[in-house]
């Protein structure tokens, strides 16, 4: 539980942002062994001699329920307990398990090294969150999460770079083991140099040190209609990302007979680059919006989320692949937006002994969707349709995304209307 202080009104020490830097690798590492597999599927499946529906189980399911699910626990964890501590030995735990990955010889051990990477990195979002919410104060906090947020972007650049140039060179297998070991140096680093901050003194609290019980976080939360909201918002938003990042290589493969190395360059370096510069202007736009209006960290992400479907549908359809990897660049730039400003949001409706627990109530859905259902869905309409179509039924697989984001805009103006009352900061 917490009281109220007078808010501290100071910018943050030089550790705070030291501790984003470090977040900022911790959740590159994360999304470089997260989706290395994408640039891998081909020779994974012709190694291994399995479908794509096996495929989609593998990258999706498998991954990311027992990841959504991992999430919950751990986030009370973080609500109670150090949060360094979770995300340094998760770290540590997860990076193993990709270099893991790389030994197996038959799929039913690669999927339960894939389950235990999903569990692993179910330490990092929440208590991330709940970090950055206790270093910086809500006027900079979208910016602080969208520079967060880069880091992933950057990660899944990497892994599509560096996963098509060792993938080529040596092989699938030498391109896991190579990632999953940096990640073991840094979870040392992080454990010994990142301190603990005092939760919620920069807006206002003292923090008693009890957390509230899993039944009164859901019901306080719940009766909040921007809450709701975004259970829905940020899963559609994120699909683009998720089904690109598993699809995305495959797709420039089949339909484009680009190389591993030329898609793991080009496209990941569009992913890594357009994504990054989007999630930073989506914060520090919002920012800069929300200080006339809180609303526009909801009003920005609608707007940007739906000016990037032309893009997409652009992309899926042009037959050539340099006009198609230029169509993408917008269209991931645009949607990278959305995602720091709703997350911000998220943050600032939620009291700091449930920021993690919140946080992770939305991952769970965003994880089942986003990162679970959708790639599963994918692999399976590309099955179900090769009949009929090919290779090109990846192609049409693929048009789910636009429709997610249009329900996503939807959702995003529902929190916009009931914004600023919800709001918990001073």
């Amino acid at each position: 539980m917490t009281r109220r202080i007078p808010a501290l009104d100071e910018a943050p020490s030089a550790h705070a942002y030291y501790v984003l830097a470090m977040l900022f690798l911790v959740l590159a590492t994360s999304l470089i062994d997260r989706n290395i597999l994408g640039i891998l599927l081909p020779d994974i499946k012709a190694d291994l001699q399995i479908s794509d529906t096996q495929l989609g189980l593998l990258t999706g399911p498998a991954f990311a329920v027992t990841n959504a699910i991992a999430g919950i626990p751990l986030a009370r964890l973080a609500d109670r307990w150090s949060r360094r501590g979770i995300v340094a030995w998760g770290l540590l735990a997860w990076s193993v398990l990709t270099a893991m990955q790389g030994l197996t010889r038959t799929f039913g051990t690669l999927l339960m090294a894939r389950i235990g990477v999903g569990i692993g990195e179910a330490s990092t979002g929440p208590s991330a969150h709940s970090l950055i919410s206790d270093y910086f104060p809500m006027r900079q906090r979208a910016t602080a999460i969208s520079i967060y947020t880069i880091g992933g972007h950057v990660g899944v650049a990497l892994a599509f770079v560096v996963g098509g140039w060792l993938s080529d060179a040596y092989s699938w297998r030498t391109a896991l083991v190579a990632v999953g070991l940096p990640g073991i140096a840094l979870s040392f680093l992080f454990r010994f140099t990142v301190r603990e901050p005092a939760r919620g003194a920069i807006e206002g609290y003292v923090d008693t040190g009890e957390a509230v019980p899993l039944r009164e976080l859901v019901r306080v939360l719940s009766r909040k209609a921007t809450f709701r909201h975004l259970t829905m918002a940020l899963p559609l938003f994120v699909c683009s990302s998720y089904v690109l990042g598993i699809w995305g290589p495959s797709f420039f493969f089949r339909i484009h007979g680009l190389t591993k190395t030329e898609i793991g360059l080009w496209f990941g370096l569009i992913i890594g680059v357009a994504g990054g510069v989007g999630s930073f202007a989506g914060g520090f736009i919002s920012d800069r919006l929300a200080q006339r209006d809180r609303r526009w960290y909801a009003w920005f992400p609608a707007l940007t989320t739906l000016s990037a479907v032309p893009f997409y549908v652009g992309f899926l359809l042009h037959p050539d692949p340099w006009v198609a990897l230029t169509l993408l660049g917008p269209m991931v730039l645009l949607n990278a937006t959305s995602i720091a400003p709703l997350w911000a949001a998220n943050q600032a409706i939620s009291p700091p002994r449930m920021r993690a627990t919140s946080y992770a109530i939305i991952h769970l859905g965003l994880s089942a969707v986003s990162g679970g259902l959708a790639p599963f869905v994918i692999g399976y309409l590309n099955d179900a349709m090769a009949p009929e179509f090919g290779e090109q039924a990846i192609r049409y697989s693929l048009f789910m995304v636009a429709f997610t984001n249009i329900w996503g805009a939807f959702h995003a103006y529902m929190v916009a209307r009931r914004l600023p009352g919800d709001f918990i900061d001073p």
